[in-house]
Order: C-alpha cells, then sequence, then structure tokens
C-alpha cells in the first residue's frame, strides 16, 4: 500500500478506499466533443494515479458521451483492473422496466470488460426516479445483482433536497452513498445535514464536486487569492477545498475528476496531507471568512425550500436562482449561460408570464417575478 496515500474504510467494512477517487468524467480529449477520449493521455494519468496509490476509480453510463466505460476497458487492461476497485453506476433515467435494469447492467459489464462492478451506484436519484425505479423493483434487481456477483456492494448518487435522501436512505441498507459537497455546498441537496444521517446510519459517504465543478479554481477573487494566502499558507485554492474535506472524519471518498497531469499530482499531493482533523482554527477560519465572501456575492437569497414549486408554466425558478446566482459568486455570466442553456431548457426564467401564483408562497419574501426578468436578462 502506497505509503503516500492515506486510506479509508466505509463504517463497518474492511476495504481500505484511498482517500482520492480517480472521477472519469473530465479526462483530456483530443475535441470539443466529449467521446474523443485523449485516450494516450488519461490512459497514462490514471495508471500514474494508480501507480501512487489510487484504488478508486469512478465511472458512469453517460460519461464522455458514453465512452468513459469503453475507455477504462483497455486503461485498466495488464493488471491494473485488479490494482483496483472499479465503480460505475446504473442509469436511472434508462430504466423504463425491470428488465432494463439487468440489461444496462450487463451491458456496463461488457463494455468495462470486467466480471464485476465493484462498487455499483444508483445513479442521479431524485424523486421522479426513485419512484419510478422503486416501482420496477429496484431492490429486487440490486438483491439479484449482488447474489449473482455482478456488484459487489451497492450505493447510490444523490441530486435532489434533504427530505428526499433521507427517504431513500431509510428505504434499504446501503453500503454507501455519494454526494455533492464543499465548502460552499454545506445546506446543499443533502448538504452537512444528510452527510451526518447517513453517516449515523452507518453509510459511508463518497463525496463529489468537492470543488464545484472546478469554479473555486478559476476566475478567483483578488479577495479570495488574499484569504486563502492569510497568516502564511501557501496552498492554493484546489489543495484548501480538498482538504477542508478530508477534514471531515465521515468522509471516506473524495472525487476528482482529473483533466490534465498537473491536476493528478496537485491531488495526489493534496491527498497525503489529507488527514481527518488535521485543519487547525486559523484555517478552519479562513475557510469560513472565503465562505462569507463567496455567499456576500449571492443575488437572490433562494434557500431552494421548492414552496414556490410547481409553477404553472413549467419554470424551475430555484435552480433558475441558482445558476443566476454562480454567476454572480464566480464571475462567469458565460460559462453558466451555457449550462443554463443545456439544463433548463424550457423551464427557464423566459418561461414566466407573472401570474404571481409563487410569490406568496416564498418564506424569503423574494420578488420573484421582478428577480427572473434579471435572470433572464443575464442568462437567457
Amino acid at each position: 500500500m502506497n505509503k503516500k496515500m492515506l486510506y479509508r474504510s466505509f463504517p463497518g467494512r474492511n476495504e481500505m478506499l484511498s482517500i482520492l477517487g480517480f472521477g472519469c468524467m473530465r479526462l483530456p480529449q483530443t475535441s470539443d466533443d466529449p467521446r474523443d477520449i485523449d485516450t494516450p493521455l488519461a490512459t497514462q494519468m490514471l495508471r500514474s494515479a494508480i501507480d501512487r496509490g489510487v484504488n478508486y476509480v469512478d465511472t458512469a453510463w453517460p460519461y464522455h458521451g458514453g465512452e468513459s466505460e469503453n475507455f477504462l476497458a483497455g486503461a485498466l487492461a495488464d493488471g491494473y483492473r485488479e490494482k483496483v476497485y472499479l465503480a460505475t453506476k446504473l442509469p436511472s433515467w434508462e430504466v423504463s422496466s425491470h428488465e432494463d435494469m439487468d440489461r444496462l447492467l450487463n451491458k456496463q459489464l461488457e463494455k468495462l470488460n470486467t466480471g464485476h462492478i465493484d462498487y455499483y451506484l444508483i445513479h442521479a436519484l431524485n424523486t421522479q426516479r426513485w419512484e419510478n425505479l422503486t416501482s420496477l423493483g429496484l431492490f429486487d434487481f440490486i438483491e439479484r445483482a449482488l447474489a449473482d456477483g455482478r456488484i459487489q456492494h451497492i450505493g447510490f448518487s444523490f441530486h435532489d433536497e434533504l427530505p428526499l435522501f433521507k427517504t431513500i436512505i431509510d428505504a434499504y441498507p446501503w453500503e454507501f452513498c455519494q454526494i455533492q459537497y464543499n465548502l460552499l455546498d454545506t445546506d446543499f441537496q443533502a448538504g452537512t445535514e444528510g452527510l451526518s444521517y447517513a453517516h449515523e446510519k452507518g453509510v459511508g459517504i463518497i463525496v463529489m464536486e468537492p470543488l464545484r465543478g472546478g469554479y473555486f479554481t478559476r476566475n478567483i477573487p483578488p479577495q479570495v487569492s488574499a484569504l486563502w494566502k492569510r497568516n502564511g499558507f501557501s496552498r492554493d485554492a484546489a489543495d484548501w477545498a480538498l482538504r477542508w474535506v478530508w477534514n471531515d472524519p465521515r468522509v471516506t471518498i473524495v472525487l476528482s475528476g482529473m483533466s490534465l497531469p498537473e491536476q493528478v499530482e496537485q491531488n495526489l499531493m493534496s491527498a497525503a496531507a489529507g488527514e481527518p482533523d488535521s485543519l487547525g482554527p486559523d484555517e478552519l477560519e479562513t475557510v469560513i471568512q472565503v465562505r462569507d465572501f463567496y455567499t456576500s456575492r449571492i443575488k437572490v437569497p433562494c434557500t431552494s425550500c421548492q414552496y414556490c414549486m410547481p409553477c404553472p408554466n413549467g419554470v424551475d425558478i430555484p435552480r433558475s436562482f441558482k445558476f443566476y446566482n454562480d454567476a454572480h459568486m464566480f464571475n462567469n455570466p458565460e460559462e453558466q449561460r451555457l449550462q443554463y442553456g443545456k439544463f433548463l431548457a424550457g423551464m427557464g426564467a423566459d418561461q414566466c408570464i407573472a401570474c404571481g401564483e409563487c410569490e406568496p408562497k416564498c418564506p424569503q419574501k423574494i420578488p420573484i417575478i421582478e428577480e427572473l426578468e434579471k435572470v433572464d436578462a443575464l442568462l437567457g
């Protein structure tokens, strides 16, 4: 076991997992087409990370336009498959019958050229997908796949609100869950409360988006750069963000999607110092000050409570405000405009007809109609 890599285990489990997981969603590419993975460079990066102690590799059905799993079949050849715990995910949105679950898993085994998946997740659960899957016999599928050895461990990844997260945690004896968590997203989706709830139930924690999709490392405001260097600290933003997540002993793995060899090197260096409870009071105070700076740039005090929903005209009000707030927090309106157009097509602020049904329901008393006009002006 590599001495420079640190390892943790899930509650009640014996397998020692590297605290840094290699995420295969942002591999280097040879063109703008996500399917065009730079296979030689990506393979070199992955194998280098494995040689230096990374033993958890994460992919999924849709990554790189469906090519990430195929890539791993070759990248993990030459004995590398035996060195890692391989994780992939059931594409929940592709399931319309019970038989689809087995069909998709069997196809993933074929794409990955492996006899079993070590860590299998039900991917991107939200209310609609959860209700659909459970109505189609999800738990029977899981039990069968565990029994016949196609999967070794079962978990889920989550993209919805806290009450649903707790419902899912309580519905099945999951071994682990994967949540978005970082120094800003402590109250987003599952958040800190969900993390604590899962841990108390004996469910292992894998964290995704520790760098907020890389936002913490791009267009860094001078005020934030100054804060990261206060008291003589010399870490860069990525190191700070990763170390903050690893500081929580309840977190087992932090996933990082690495696109460049230097990112692999940087993350390996951070992981070597990622001991639990290793940040001192001054360091934790620095993180709080950075968080306070970013949150001070929020324009709409939306808490995503969903009381304004559903909108009779189909506007996703909380997500519209999230893209708008992110554009201001990270000073990246062009990037947010692209994401807004991709994820909220037909559900954006331009669909608002000012009916006024939402505003009396808002606990924050947000002038929703007025603010949606601003969202549309910036991102529409």
